[in-house]
């Protein structure tokens, strides 16, 4: 994605995030990648202030081209940029059924088959560590490892995808499995699939949606 599609497509998803309840105020960021390094929200803004021309442009070194600060957490998209070579846009929320799960330092079971969309049975959530900081970005690196998302303690989720599209899609998937989750888990105690059934709903999804192709 050249810099200037990337710039208009990160500021659109940040506004639909918004839109959408998974974001509030400042908080989260939204990053795509570029032939040079990536573009991403820059530091402090909202839904109602972005637009593309705010869009920071930098190197995954940290090289940032122009006075606007990035986003605080541009250390941790750097680091999924260069461990996931699929990802290419990532968004960070803190979305409410996200960021409840997190705060018990908990991941997403294989409580539901639909988990096999984030890469495998479950999403494993990073230890908690400040924000902004490297020791943060290296534990979602390793919760993301082989997976497309994954949930920060005390503090949000994150999910990437191959186009702007595929992540906003991963993202409302995620918050919509995590608040099921919490919902069963208030009602008793949800019985995970075992890896039997988890394999065959792999299997399913090999044909799923193209019946007659």
């Amino acid at each position: 994605m050249t810099p200037p599609d990337a710039r208009r497509a990160v500021a659109s998803v940040y506004r639909e995030i918004a839109r959408l309840g998974l974001n509030v105020g400042s908080s989260g960021n939204v990053s795509a990648r570029t032939r040079t390094g990536m573009v991403i929200t820059p530091s402090g803004c909202s839904a109602d202030t972005i637009d593309a021309t705010g869009i920071v442009e930098m190197t995954l070194d940290g090289i940032v081209s122009g006075d606007t600060r990035p986003s605080s957490e541009w250390s941790m998209h750097a680091g999924i940029y260069h461990a996931c070579e699929a990802a290419g846009f990532i968004i960070h929320t803190h979305a409410d059924a996200c960021t409840a799960l997190a705060c018990l330092h908990e991941g997403l079971p294989p409580f539901h088959y639909m988990l096999l969309q984030f890469g495998g049975p479950d999403v494993r959530c990073a230890p908690y560590a400040t924000f902004g900081t490297s020791a943060l970005a290296e534990l979602a690196v390793a919760a993301i490892r082989d997976r497309n998302a994954c949930l920060l303690a005390n503090h949000g989720m994150v999910v990437h995808g191959g186009t702007p599209e595929q992540a906003l899609g991963r993202a409302l998937a995620l918050e919509t499995l995590c608040r099921q989750y919490l919902l069963a888990r208030s009602a008793g105690t949800p019985r995970l699939l075992s890896e039997q059934e988890i394999e065959a709903a792999r299997e399913r999804f090999r044909t799923y949606g193209n019946v007659g192709r």
